[in-house]
């Protein structure tokens, strides 16, 4: 799996310490984003605050190798490398998203055969390579959809919501999760762990840019990477696919800057005040991305449906 360098080096110097942002930068987007749930929401969020911030590392709790199958069937949901898709406009279906990935790899075999050289190896090409980061948040976000619509049905003919309730906050946090993990410019690229490939500004190739940036350096500072400030009052997102998408590709801009920080020491003790600058800027642009989605499933929730045409 792409991925197996990390983990082992995760294992090995971080003991049971999770992926993505660490289990510190993950409760800190949750509970900073659960800070500007507005008014208008369902007043029981009010009060989920404490458990929205557990949830946020939720996914990472799935990737042990003792659940093979877990482990396995989510692994990709963590990352896209966007440049093996850079020539593509990504579908919104997951499916439809395979069928032009085995299409781009059944044409790069024909062109190997053909004797025309190429870095990238077909099975770069397979789903399971690239990553699935986008369609598994567009699918927990059509959970959370449906999980308000259900209350706002209940509410109106005056049913009990607690069920419900717990629905919505389960999905909220596991949102939390994967909006959080776009955040980090590490999650979007080929160059996650490592630089790959030509390497004229001399950045590192070793294997611990990942980890030091979003797990050790996050928790070592935390206290100096406060971002609450920074995250406003959610905003209504007109199309959550392609807001989605472009907030990812933003993230993409960014991984040279990780690597650039990495080169001067930014990630070693307390760094430097660019790069604590730098973290606070991404952990709130994936709080405040959560916190719009949040707000824009509640209104999306409440737009009335089609009617079903009878068979």
């Amino acid at each position: 799996m792409r991925h197996c360098a990390v983990l082992t080096l995760l294992c090995a110097c971080l003991a049971s310490q999770a992926f993505g942002w660490g289990d510190d930068g993950h409760k800190a987007i949750n509970r900073v984003a659960a800070g500007r749930i507005p008014a208008s929401m369902p007043t029981f969020l009010q009060k989920a605050g404490a458990r929205l911030e557990y949830l946020g590392p939720e996914p990472d709790r799935w990737r042990g190798r003792q659940e093979f199958a877990l482990k396995e069937a989510q692994e990709p949901d963590h990352f896209i490398d966007l440049e093996r898709v850079a020539d593509m406009e990504l579908p919104p279906g997951r499916y439809e998203f395979y069928r032009l990935l085995y299409d781009k790899r059944a044409a790069l075999v024909q062109q190997r055969k053909g004797g025309s050289p190429d870095a990238l190896q077909p099975d770069d090409l397979l789903p399971e390579h690239v990553g699935l980061q986008p369609y598994i948040a567009m699918e927990v976000y059509g959970r959370l959809v449906v999980a308000f619509r259900e209350y706002r049905q209940l509410k109106a003919a005056g049913q009990n919501t607690e069920a419900v309730e717990q629905n919505i906050v389960f999905y909220m946090g596991w949102l939390g999760h994967y909006v959080g993990d776009a955040a980090n410019p590490l999650h979007t690229t080929i160059q996650y762990n490592g630089w790959i490939g030509p390497n004229p500004n001399g950045y590192t190739t070793g294997h611990q840019i990942h980890w030091q940036m979003e797990t050790q350096f996050v928790g070592a500072n935390l206290s100096q990477l406060q971002f609450a400030d920074l995250v406003k009052a959610p905003a209504r997102i007109e199309d959550p696919w392609q807001a989605y998408l472009a907030y990812l590709r933003h993230s993409h801009t960014l991984v040279e800057k990780c690597y650039q920080l990495e080169k001067t020491g930014g990630f070693v003790g307390a760094g430097t005040a660019d790069s604590r600058q730098f973290l606070r800027h991404r952990l709130a642009a994936g709080a405040q991305m959560l916190v719009n989605l949040w707000y824009t499933a509640w209104l999306e929730s409440g737009v009335s449906l089609p009617a079903t045409p009878r068979n």
